[in-house]
């Protein structure tokens, strides 16, 4: 069976990577996509890697029939994403990609993102995309709320050790690399290449990053009480890849072998040896998590690293994954793809 697949905001570079993934899917058909800053242009035009693709014209959002689609990517701005998904047909099947219903607490959201949820009617039935977790949730879901890129790297660092308890969640710090793509395609000032290049920098310094409402959501349900991780992302002079160095207190040997036992069924996670490190070159352009641990020189205290693409198992082949789930398909269908190397 063919599904029919829409894609909102595919001038992005969420939306260009679902077009990207979609093309090795077995099972789908892009039937619409919308752009709309770049309605009536072709995809050859916005993203000329895609032109080998016979791909439908950008449109306008309000010119899309989804009368007989299976399933509708939004990779929209948030705000903007609640906005549309309110209006869409209440039986259509949903992967959002932005941050609109990934806080289940309407206040929280409010806090972190500034303005007030403005689809609360559904946000009740919007299940978090976080895959390997929610895998049997997101099955029966029809709103899917895909993660946020740094959020997903933290949380497979460190959910199985929370769960476990073989950390102490008083002690956990997140140092946090990404890629320049984890903040769109819209032009900035800081983002131009000679004020990027060459430098490497902390932002939202001090507990503002938005990020950090998924994480004191997601690590305070599993441990049934408050836990606040000490989190810094840095940006780095790179198109794709989260690297994510994560400070606890526990034993390594321990924390290992919860990985193991977590980990040792998913097709997209690679634990690698005790001692050894991951490099976001060896995840590029793939849908894979690598994840290491080693041994601190302080007694007690042990390293996490966890390396995924921001792009991908972060955000558009997250929400492939789960929409496979969603439609009946084999989860790992238009995937498992190798990492790009070198």
């Amino acid at each position: 069976m063919t599904h029919k697949i829409v894609i909102l905001g595919a001038s992005g570079y969420t939306g260009a990577e679902l077009i990207r993934l979609i093309a090795g899917h077995p099972n789908m058909q892009i039937v619409a996509l919308s752009g709309e800053r770049k309605a009536g242009m072709k995809m050859a035009q916005v993203f000329p890697h895609l032109r080998h693709m016979d791909l439908p014209a950008l449109c306008r959002i309000e010119e899309i029939d989804f009368s007989d689609v299976d399933l509708c990517f939004c990779a929209l701005p948030h705000k903007t994403s609640q906005e549309v998904i309110r209006d869409l047909p209440e039986d259509l099947k949903i992967v959002d990609l932005s941050a609109d219903f990934r806080l289940r607490d309407p206040a929280e959201y409010e806090k972190w993102y500034g303005n007030a949820h403005a689809a609360l009617e559904i946000q009740g039935e919007a299940v978090y995309g976080l895959t390997e977790f929610y895998r049997e949730e997101i099955r029966l879901a029809r709103l899917v709320a895909g993660t946020g890129c740094n959020a997903a790297t933290g949380q497979f660092a460190l959910r199985p050790l929370i769960s476990a308890g073989v950390i102490d969640l008083d002690d956990i710090i997140l140092d946090l690399k990404c890629a320049v793509s984890g903040a769109g395609r819209s032009l900035k000032e800081n983002l131009l290449h000679a004020e990027l290049s060459e430098g490497y920098n902390a932002y939202a310094i001090g507990g503002t990053h938005r990020h950090l409402g998924e994480f004191d959501q997601e690590f305070s349900a599993l441990a049934g009480r408050p836990v606040k991780v000490q989190f810094t992302p840095h940006l780095i002079p790179a198109n794709r890849g989260i690297l994510a160095t994560v400070y606890v207190r526990g034993e390594a040997q321990a924390i290992h072998d919860t990985f193991q036992a977590a980990y040792a069924d998913e097709p997209f996670i690679q634990l690698l040896p005790l001692g050894e490190a991951p490099s976001t070159h060896h995840v590029r352009g793939s849908n894979f998590v690598h994840i290491g641990v080693a041994s601190d020189r302080i007694d007690g205290r042990t390293i996490v690293i966890a390396a995924l693409d921001n792009l991908t198992k972060g955000s558009s082949g997250q929400a492939l994954q789960n929409a496979n789930l969603m439609l009946g398909e084999k989860e790992v269908a238009g995937l498992m793809m190798a990492p790009l190397f070198p």
